[in-house]
């Protein structure tokens, strides 16, 4: 439910200084959207951008929106939360287990869902409480 759309690869803007998995920013109809590289989150080796690259918007916080450059996207589906099973704890890498949602099969394919919250809101600097000003 959080994904907006998806959009072709294209080309951004860098932002200095700024977390090795930001690949920086892109301009969205006049909204400003941070790209980040799911790759780089997950430890994944680079890959060459091609065709086949996306940029899957989706909305975090209600407010903020982000872009996740991915290799390809098949389809886009909705998947009722009632077929959605617990993950078998199968690796070993702890950043992938704690995003992993849960699991699905659609048409014969097992689908691993992650949990885009805790994964935006692991990656997001804390900010300051505007009351206690």
């Amino acid at each position: 439910m959080q994904v907006k759309e998806v959009l072709r690869f294209t080309e951004m803007t860098p932002v200095p200084g700024s977390e090795h998995y930001i690949l920086g920013i892109i301009n969205l109809r006049g909204n400003v959207v941070t790209v980040i590289d799911t790759r780089r989150l997950f430890g994944l080796p680079d890959a060459e951008t091609g065709d086949d690259t996306r940029i899957i918007v989706v909305e975090f916080n209600d407010q903020e929106v982000i872009g996740l450059v991915v290799d390809s996207v098949d389809e886009v589906v909705n998947l009722p939360q009632n077929e959605v099973e617990r993950a078998p704890n199968v690796s070993g890498d702890e950043a992938s287990r704690r995003f992993v949602q849960g699991v699905c099969y659609n048409n014969d394919l097992l689908i691993i869902l992650l949990d885009l919250t805790k994964m935006l809101l692991s990656i997001t600097p804390d900010t300051p409480d505007d009351s206690a000003y």
